[in-house]
């Protein structure tokens, strides 16, 4: 299959256009139906002549090209309309009759805060003219309006809000935010890269309309993702604010997965800027060696690693309800545990060189010593809560 891209150097198409790839070269198995052979990869920068070609050997046709936001208004109707119908006539001339996706807007209903767009009735006449040229040759189409479309990549300050949002906020720049009660759906480009698969395989999602939200229907005129989030601009920010935070409290915020939360963390770190890819932490030294915390979540306690000097013994303490798992990494080193009011002492010889889990078990003094006498003792270490300097639940004691 030979797969056409208008649009291919925009937010949209770049996204499928790298991922189509990815299953044409085999590195994507996920798709196995979907046999891919050439991409052609139509924008501003390509010919007419480029065009021609495409639009003779494609075999299926994702049309992203558009008009956002001209400086001339009736430039939407020139860009949205005009190129789609020099599209659809170049298929007609080499009676290609390969299916058709066009990208639409939820701005095409005409409904409510979109009643008076003009890229909305741009896009309504884009639909209404691929609809004729199904009609009229046969060709499968397939209509889909799109949400408010995010994810990486997507160009801030221009049409995206949340874009707009992921860039200044990680960047230490002001936003500003008119109505923080202003509901969003937003549409994960991931998420439409695999609905978009199951076009490609002829399966769709369709839908009507009942104003700007899609309505489920088998034999529905237009088509949809179904994986959306509804947001307010205030839930939003609020998150994107915690993303920010993460590097200097060190929590990580819950992410369950297909979350809002996971997708738009994803989104944000995309925008990060080169001084910010790279966080110092705050590292403890003493005598002994060092310690240093990782990362902390409030559901999951923290993780931290330890260097221990050579002949080093660390802990020697004792939880009520705190406990804690041992990894070293690198080293050779000693754990041992012992029941409060009990004479035996359980041991474990621990290295590097065979890593092992070691649970520390509420109740038990422990500690642990590096038996080497030339290197270090590197040890992962995670507890179930986050320390808490006002409630430790640590108690001195020795084995």
């Amino acid at each position: 299959m030979n797969v056409l891209i208008t649009g291919a150097k925009g937010f949209a198409g770049k996204n499928l256009a790298e991922n189509i790839k990815c299953i044409r070269d085999g590195k994507n198995l996920t798709r196995p139906k979907i046999k891919i052979d050439k991409i052609f990869e139509y924008d501003l920068d390509s010919t007419h002549e480029d065009l021609e070609n495409y639009c003779a050997h494609a075999d299926f046709i994702f049309h992203f090209a558009g008009v956002n936001r001209p400086k001339d208004p009736a430039d939407f109707q020139k860009g949205n309309l005009g190129f789609t119908s020099t599209l659809l006539e170049m298929l007609k001339k080499y009676k290609n009759k390969a299916p058709v996706m066009i990208s639409s807007s939820v701005q095409a209903t005409l409904s409510g805060r979109f009643g008076n767009s003009e890229y909305g009735r741009s896009k309504l006449a884009g639909e209404e003219l691929i609809f004729n040229y199904g009609v009229e040759t046969g060709a499968k189409v397939y209509v889909y309006r799109f949400p408010n479309l995010v994810g990486k990549w997507v160009r801030p300050n221009y049409n995206s809000a949340v874009g707009t949002f992921c860039y200044n906020i990680a960047n230490d720049l002001p936003i500003t935010i008119n109505d923080p009660n202003v509901e969003l759906e937003l549409l994960f480009i991931d998420d439409l890269l695999e609905e978009l698969y199951d076009c490609i395989e002829g399966r769709p999602h369709r839908c009507e309309y009942d104003g700007v939200n899609a309505v489920p229907k088998d034999d529905g005129r237009y088509c949809y993702s179904p994986v959306t989030h509804k947001a307010t601009l205030a839930e939003i920010v609020n998150l994107l604010k915690t993303f920010h935070d993460q590097p200097q409290n060190l929590i990580m915020p819950a992410l369950p997965e297909k979350s809002l939360a996971k997708k738009l963390f994803s989104m944000y770190l995309s925008y990060l800027p080169k001084n910010k890819i790279v966080q110092n932490l705050k590292t403890n030294f003493d005598q002994r060696g060092s310690f240093t915390e990782l990362l902390k979540t409030p559901e999951h306690g923290q993780i931290s690693i330890n260097i221990s000097k050579p002949g080093i013994t660390k802990g020697q303490h004792w939880h009520n309800s705190k406990w804690e798992i041992f990894w070293v990494v690198a080293g050779h080193g000693l754990i041992q545990e012992r029941k409060i009011g009990s004479d035996e002492i359980l041991e474990f010889e621990v290295s590097g060189e065979n890593i092992q889990a070691v649970y520390m078990l509420p109740g038990y003094i422990h500690n642990i010593k590096n038996l080497s006498e030339t290197e270090n003792l590197v040890t992962v270490m995670w507890a179930n809560e986050i320390f808490n300097k006002d409630f430790p639940d640590t108690f001195r004691e020795e084995i």
